[in-house]
């Protein structure tokens, strides 16, 4: 009987994070690696790939760069394969499109043989110091059982509505998720109301505002008291640091949580650019006419929805500095309220190998890991509450790959930077003692095996 083979690493989901893991693992020949999801194929946010809407990150912080500039899965070598080099050159902006990242991500996939497509995992079990993953062909139905010696958890994060709205029920109230999907049926209403206070508020409504021309009647809300831009300054960029991570991770849970609250405007913004574009559009529109059929209002939390006679619902809104309750009608609404990690329910069978914190959530690891041992379950944007706001920036994304393989490894094969602030986030060093301590740690509990890296192909 054929021996069943055992994978170094199988990372269980494929968005932009695992998808980066594979890529940079592909060139690694001691290394087996594995990649599944559930979906027929690749495609990243789909509801919201609106014609021009780009990343808020720039073309760097792509699949590898960050963390190996001459891997031939950089976003520049897919301009160059594709012909498009010297057009992105002579367009002179480093923010890429969403359409063309989502595009390059595809590219990519079609040169990577470690990424399967249409598997789903059901289940995960553990013995002798192997994980048994059971898997779904989402095809044929057919049920495979396959091993490694390491996990990368890369689910993803699911829309966050909330509890009093019910999608099945209320199908006029959907998440900005789906919004182009619905686009077309928000257009057939009279009035649509976004609720939000982030990027995507704001492109949902920049997107309909030329439609008030038609007499659409457009609506928004947001809890904070202002529609606020994503801080974008130099030296607030700092804080996307290893060091800064090191920083935060070093803090106790209590000063962690403090800390998220009240950085919002360094990830939750809405790009600066668009915010002026917004205005402009309704200054444009106020010039034909006083009345405008456009309603911007900070300070509104949104805690009811009910269904009116006609079909068309109520909101019931407190409004936090006037402390008023008031309601508003509406024939839709587009909850722009963000996503939230839901942790895979295939993980229940190996719930003893994960390390939680007092909140039940994942104790993760400065390696990125959530296992006892420390370098089995590796994590993909679950450690917001252990490493800070930059853990679903795309930037950081091939920082947080080579910290995996590196520590998988047992050794550095992807240098990763120590330092790179002007800034000092501790006093007298403390995240550069923490950094030290845990590069003497993985000597100790990682045995070291010889890689040898070819140079890959340029697809």
């Amino acid at each position: 009987m054929q021996e069943q083979k055992t994978y170094d690493i199988i990372g269980i989901g494929i968005g932009p994070f695992n998808l980066g893991l594979a890529a940079l693992c592909a060139p690694i020949e001691s290394l087996s690696t594995l990649f599944l999801d559930q979906a027929s194929e690749f495609n990243w946010h789909p509801g919201m790939m609106l014609s021009d809407a780009t990343l808020q990150v720039p073309f760097m912080a792509d699949l590898v760069t960050m963390a190996d500039p001459t891997s031939p899965y950089s976003f520049l070598n897919y301009l160059k394969q594709t012909d498009r080099l010297y057009k992105f050159y002579i367009r002179e902006d480093f923010f890429v499109l969403r359409k063309e990242y989502n595009a390059y991500c595809k590219w990519a996939i079609t040169h990577l043989k470690n990424c399967h497509f249409g598997q789903k995992v059901s289940n995960i079990n553990y013995a002798d110091g192997i994980y048994q993953i059971e898997k779904i062909d989402q095809a044929t139905g057919a049920k495979e059982i396959i091993f490694a010696k390491k996990i990368v958890l890369g689910t993803g994060t699911a829309p966050k509505v909330p509890a009093f709205i019910d999608p099945t029920v209320h199908q006029y109230a959907i998440h900005s998720s789906e919004y182009l999907k619905f686009k077309q049926t928000l257009l057939e209403q009279k009035t649509v109301t976004v609720i939000g206070s982030g990027q995507s508020a704001a492109e949902i409504f920049y997107d309909l505002l030329p439609e008030t021309e038609n007499g659409l009647k457009l609506k928004w809300f947001t809890r904070p008291d202002r529609f606020f831009p994503m801080e974008y300054s130099k030296l607030t960029l700092e804080l996307t640091s290893p060091e800064y991570v090191d920083h935060f991770y070093n803090l106790s849970d209590a000063k962690r949580k403090q800390l998220l609250s009240k950085q919002n405007s360094l990830f939750k913004g809405i790009n600066f650019e668009l915010i002026n574009q917004i205005f402009d559009k309704l200054y444009e529109l106020s010039v034909d006419s006083e009345k405008i059929n456009a309603e911007l209002m900070p300070n509104c939390q949104l805690n009811n929805l009910t269904v009116n006679k006609d079909g068309s619902y109520q909101l019931d809104f407190y409004h936090t500095e006037s402390e008023k309750d008031f309601t508003v009608d509406t024939d839709a609404v587009v909850l722009a309220t963000g996503y939230k990690y839901n942790e895979p329910r295939f993980l229940s069978a190996i719930n003893d190998r994960i390390t939680r914190n007092a909140d039940g959530l994942f104790q993760v690891h400065r390696n990125y890991a959530i296992d006892v041992n420390g370098n089995e379950i590796f994590v993909q944007n679950a450690e917001l509450h252990t490493h800070g706001f930059v853990t679903p920036d795309l930037g950081m994304g091939a920082y947080r790959n080579a910290s995996i393989i590196n520590a998988i490894l047992g050794f550095e094969i992807y240098p990763v930077e120590k330092r790179i602030a002007f800034q000092q986030f501790s006093v007298n060093g403390e995240e550069e003692a923490l950094r030290k301590t845990q590069d003497d740690k993985s000597k100790t509990e990682f045995e070291v095996r010889s890689c040898h890296v070819e140079p890959v192909e340029t697809p």
